[in-house]
């Protein structure tokens, strides 16, 4: 009977062996889920919200960042997410496993039909009332209204420490009541900054014991032009640079729908008799670099970003600096100055540009689209409502457009230093 049981138990153990041998714990899980996105909708403002949507099987949780979601039960998911040029979209399963994939953001650019606007323009209320009416007639949908002039000065009151330690701001307009206004109208403002032409940072700069601040002359003197004894600050300089942006970013975050940087170049002539301090790359290569910077931020703080640039330096970049393949690659808009009096006899194969605006508006775009194609900016030129040589009225600023339109280009801004327009010329949306 012993022997009987001794053989019995061995068995049992045998068998529980047996068993505990076929019955392993299963192996950890270690397959991530499965991570499925789709491309997002194109955001018509940098400052509305991108929606990610996508499908991630197994998943327990969908994160960008430091939002997530839960998935539905078919793997499905949507989050809404403050703007940025890409996300990274990481799922989780319930082991822990993670599966991420990047997305990339679209904005559409907005079509803008727009007019110039300076701050005492707007502080005047004949001259407002003018341009206002224009957008009620449906023939703008868009004001350009200046944040710092060609005089240097802030138009409003910028809280920028350095445009208040410079002496720059001057509460000409009040900008929150302005942009109240106007994005009540349903238009937009595009806020333009002229970024190196400023004698009023210049001046400051030199007389504070900051030379590097100023373009010079080979013998260390401010560089003198038409524009005056000190008009021109440094693009080079990282703390000129710096100004302009932090100018760009509080108007943005004012409510800007856009900012437009003008005079965003080098002086006019010959580069023998110019000095920039601390430039390590071409002129061109800077004043991109400076286009570059300026952009995720404006972005960031919710607005496009428009360069306006010489008609000629779609041909002839080196005169003034401006490279448009290079500075296409770093802004929303590129808005050349094309103005018909601007241009010499036979300019393009046009005899008289001045008196053929259609003519020389129409050629003068081919050259800039080739340009810029490629590149994801917008065109959105400068056109003339002004006479200089020729007296110009509705039919002159219409076949400009026309020109424009003819070209397949939607945007368009026109100049007048003394904001007066001829509507006439202005086909209503």
């Amino acid at each position: 009977m012993i022997g009987a049981a001794l053989a019995s138990l061995v068995v049992t153990l045998v068998a529980g062996f047996a068993l505990s041998r076929s019955g392993e714990q299963p192996l950890a899980d270690t397959v991530p889920p499965t991570l499925l996105m789709t491309q997002t909708d194109p955001v018509s403002s940098y400052r509305a919200p991108v929606v990610v949507r996508g499908t991630a099987v197994d998943a327990v949780r969908v994160s960008i960042g430091p939002d997530s979601v839960e998935p539905a039960a078919d793997g499905t998911f949507e989050l809404s997410v403050r703007w940025a040029p890409a996300f990274e979209v990481v799922a989780v399963d319930a082991a822990g496993n993670q599966a991420a994939g990047t997305v990339i953001t679209a904005p559409t650019l907005p079509r803008m039909r727009a007019v110039h606007v300076t701050a005492h323009a707007w502080s005047h209320q004949g001259l407002r009332e003018a341009v206002l009416d224009l957008a009620r007639e449906g023939r703008i949908d868009t004001v350009q209204l200046d944040i710092k002039d060609e005089d240097g000065v802030v138009g409003y009151d910028s809280q920028v420490p350095l445009a208040r330690e410079s002496g720059a701001t001057e509460a000409i307009y009040d900008a929150p009541a302005a942009l109240r206004q106007l994005h009540d109208m349903g238009l937009q403002v595009v806020g333009r900054i002229v970024a190196f032409r400023d004698p009023t940072l210049a001046d400051w700069a030199w007389h504070n014991g900051r030379p590097d601040w100023v373009v010079q002359n080979p013998s260390g003197q401010p560089y003198s032009s038409h524009y005056g004894p000190i008009a021109f600050t440094n693009f080079a300089n990282t703390d000129v640079r710096r100004y302009n942006i932090a100018l760009a970013v509080e108007a943005a975050e004012l409510g800007f729908d856009g900012i437009m940087y003008d005079y965003v170049r080098r002086p006019d002539g010959s580069l023998t008799s110019m000095n920039f301090a601390g430039l390590t790359s071409t002129p061109a290569i800077a004043v991109a670099d400076f286009l570059g910077e300026s952009r995720y931020p404006v972005h960031l703080a919710g607005a496009h970003l428009s360069a306006a640039v010489y008609g000629i330096a779609s041909t002839r970049p080196d005169e003034i600096a401006q490279d448009i393949p290079l500075i296409s690659r770093n802004v929303d808009f590129v808005a050349p100055m094309i103005y018909p009096s601007h241009w010499g006899p036979g300019e393009y194969g046009v005899a008289h540009p001045n008196a053929q605006p259609y003519d020389i508006v129409f050629r003068s775009l081919q050259d800039f689209k080739a340009a810029t194609a490629g590149t994801g900016a917008k065109l959105a030129p400068w056109l003339q409502d002004f006479s200089l040589g020729v007296s110009y009225g509705d039919a002159e600023l219409r076949a400009q457009i026309d020109a424009t339109r003819d070209a397949g280009i939607d945007s368009f801004f026109l100049w007048n230093a003394a904001t007066r327009y001829h509507g006439g010329g202005i086909h209503p949306a």
